[in-house]
This record gives C-alpha cells, sequence and structure tokens, in this order.
C-alpha cells in the first residue's frame, strides 16, 4: 500500500470542522489567536469557514491590540494616531468598528513602522529647539517627555514644564535649592532629585509641592518610581528604597550600601534592583529583600548609565564602552566599543540600542536590536 495515498488524506483534514459543534467557534478562535500577521493571511485563504471564524472572531483586532500590549512603539503609535481608542474596551459611545477595518490597519500600521525604522536609521528628522535659558544658567540635566508636555530639570534649581504643541513653558516648579539632577513622572506625581541632596514631590497637574523628602547627605544622582516603590540613588555611595503609599505617604523601607563612590543610577523591576557607580562595578539587589545578590564587574572606569529590562542590563562608562550583561549569572555578553568620550546615555528597545557620549554625538543604529530579548548576541548592523 502506498504510503502517501494512506496519509495524504490524514493532513489534509480539517482540525477546525471536526471540532465539536457545540462552542466550536469559540474553540477555534482560541487556537487560530496564536497566529502571528502572515500565518493569519494564510489562513484566512483555506476556506471560507476558516476566513469565517477569523471575522467574526476579530482576530486581526486582537493581533494589533496583543502588539499594542507587549511592543513600546505600537503602543505609542496607537496613541499617537488616535486609534487606540477602537482596541481593547472601546470608550462609551465610541462607534463599534467592522473586523475589515482592523484588516486594513495591519498594514498601515506595519507602513508606518518601516517608515520611523527608515527615518531612524537614516536620521531624518525635523529639528525643534526649547530656549531653556534663564538669568542663572542654561544647562538641563534631565528630562521626560509624553505627546502633550516635556518636564525638564534645570541647573538654576526650576522644573520647567513645556507645552509640546508650540513648545512654549507652561509651568515653573520652585522649591529646590540646588540643580535638579533627576526626575520621573506619571499621571499624577513629578518626583525630581537635587544636588540640594532631598526629593521632592510634586502634583503633576497643579505644580503643588506636596512632599518633601530628605534622607541623603549629598546631591541625589538618580531615581525611579513604580507600583507603590522608588529607588533612589545618590553621591553619598547609597541607595534607598522607599514604599509609596500617596504622594505626601512616602515612607523609607531600607537603605542599601555597598558601592565604594557615588551611586550613579539605578533601574527595577519586580525582582532586581540594579545600581552602577563611580566604582565601575554594577551591584544586583533583590527587590523584595532588599538582600544583595551579586556583582558585575568588567569596566574599566566609572560607570555613568544603565537600563535594565528583563535578563539584560545595558551600561555604559567613562572607559567609552557599553556592555551588556545577563543578570541572572552575571556574564558579560558582549562589549560595545566606538564611542571615543564617556558614554552617557543609553536606552534601549526591542529595535534600536542608542547611546550619546559626552560631547552629545549620537550613535544610532550601530548595534543590532535582534539578539536584544534573546540574550545571543548575533551581528552588528
Amino acid at each position: 500500500m502506498d504510503i502517501n495515498a494512506f496519509l495524504k488524506p490524514m493532513l489534509q483534514r480539517d482540525f477546525i470542522t471536526l471540532l465539536p459543534k457545540k462552542g466550536l467557534d469559540h474553540i477555534a478562535e482560541n487556537i487560530l489567536t496564536y497566529l502571528d500577521a502572515e500565518s493569519l493571511k494564510s489562513a484566512e485563504l483555506v476556506c471560507k469557514e476558516w476566513l469565517r471564524v477569523i471575522s467574526e472572531g476579530m482576530l486581526w483586532k486582537k493581533l494589533i491590540e496583543r502588539k499594542a500590549r507587549t511592543d513600546s512603539l505600537w503602543r505609542g503609535l496607537a496613541e499617537r494616531r488616535g486609534w487606540m481608542q477602537y482596541l481593547f474596551k472601546p470608550r462609551p459611545g465610541t462607534t463599534h468598528r467592522p473586523h475589515s477595518f482592523y484588516r486594513e490597519l495591519y498594514p498601515t500600521i506595519m507602513k508606518d513602522i518601516e517608515s520611523i525604522e527608515s527615518n531612524w536609521r537614516s536620521g531624518r528628522h525635523m529639528l525643534r529647539r526649547i530656549n531653556c535659558r534663564s538669568e542663572n544658567s542654561k544647562g538641563v540635566y534631565c528630562l521626560q517627555y509624553d505627546d502633550q508636555k516635556i518636564v525638564s530639570g534645570l541647573r538654576d534649581n526650576t522644573i520647567k514644564i513645556w507645552d509640546r504643541t508650540d513648545l512654549q513653558c507652561v509651568k515653573t516648579l520652585t522649591g529646590h535649592t540646588g540643580s535638579v539632577l533627576c526626575l520621573q513622572y506619571d499621571d499624577k506625581v513629578i518626583i525630581s532629585g537635587s544636588s540640594d541632596s532631598t526629593v521632592r514631590v510634586w502634583d503633576v497637574n497643579t505644580g503643588e509641592m506636596v512632599n518633601t523628602l530628605i534622607h541623603h547627605c549629598e546631591a541625589v544622582l538618580h531615581l525611579r518610581f513604580n507600583n507603590g516603590m522608588m529607588v533612589t540613588c545618590s553621591k553619598d555611595r547609597s541607595i534607598a528604597v522607599w514604599d509609596m503609599t500617596s504622594p505626601s505617604e512616602i515612607t523609607l523601607r531600607r537603605v542599601l550600601v555597598g558601592h565604594r563612590a557615588a551611586v550613579n543610577v539605578v533601574d527595577f523591576d519586580e525582582k532586581y534592583i540594579v545600581s552602577a557607580s563611580g566604582d565601575r562595578t554594577i551591584k544586583v539587589w533583590s527587590t523584595s529583600s532588599c538582600e544583595f545578590v551579586r556583582t558585575l564587574n568588567g569596566h574599566k572606569r566609572g560607570i555613568a548609565c544603565l537600563q535594565y529590562r528583563d535578563r539584560l542590563v545595558v551600561s555604559g562608562s567613562s572607559d567609552n564602552s557599553i556592555r551588556l550583561w545577563d543578570i541572572e549569572c552575571g556574564a558579560c555578553l558582549r562589549v560595545l566599543e566606538g564611542h571615543d568620550e564617556l558614554v552617557r546615555c543609553i536606552r534601549f528597545d526591542s529595535n534600536a540600542l542608542s547611546a550619546v557620549r559626552m560631547t552629545a554625538k549620537l550613535k544610532f543604529g550601530t548595534w543590532s536590536p535582534h539578539w536584544i530579548h534573546a540574550l545571543k548576541p548575533t551581528h552588528f548592523a
């Protein structure tokens, strides 16, 4: 007996139509939801029944929602282009969009992303300038922005909020008695650290100062907060972990000591707190217990910047190099060289790793993004 003749009918079975009639569509939708875009396109062509399940199950909408939930670029585009209102649970009064809307939206998004990546790699951009000069200084130490505003920390001890549309200053927050060296904000508060050794909390809408935290005995160099927790670091070589019940109720949980020089930068998630110092080391601490876990050694001079996500830590140093580390085992995965001065700040996502040296020359599109999630360097672009 010809084995092909025996197997061919079995391999050509339509598993969707063979599913139990009761709840068939629900099961079929759940299975097809795992498909990526190319596979979903192919599935639409299998037969009318598959196309019906994909259409009635709004599977293109679910695919876009999955992308927007897990990819910052997709989410940013969704918010900026205005189609976030059609995703997830629609707002009250929002007109329900048919399956065809999402089917046509997907390739439009992909074209948008390709255009953004092309502009990024070729350096095409429109430059707009904000004049931050004041009578006392013209230095900007830190900033954060969104689609509506830019929040900047200045050398003249103030925080200025700028409108993204016309680039005009809409608020100036005063209270610090030293330069504002670091800040972060969300939809409720701006939290800033200063060379006056304090951390101050401001209402993001009114600009009113609602709290002042006095703990560090030297300049507060960096801070991060999320999910009711904040971590600050200082020139005094210490790291402070804070519990944030509300903007006015923030209590010190633990002080982490171990660095032998100023702690320049911190980052954290629910598993680890990561700190980097002028002592050339990166230290890893447990977020839950605040206990020391390990030290990452390798940089030849002090470390100025750091970012941590998933298992990957990326650090930039006065030794002009960038290092990539696996936080779980402490191994240095790769040393990136090319800058000829201090690497002052870095940023990476799933699409690119960027670094800025001390003289503000941007190196972008230089390092391949493909290994960032897998932690396996493959090639340089």
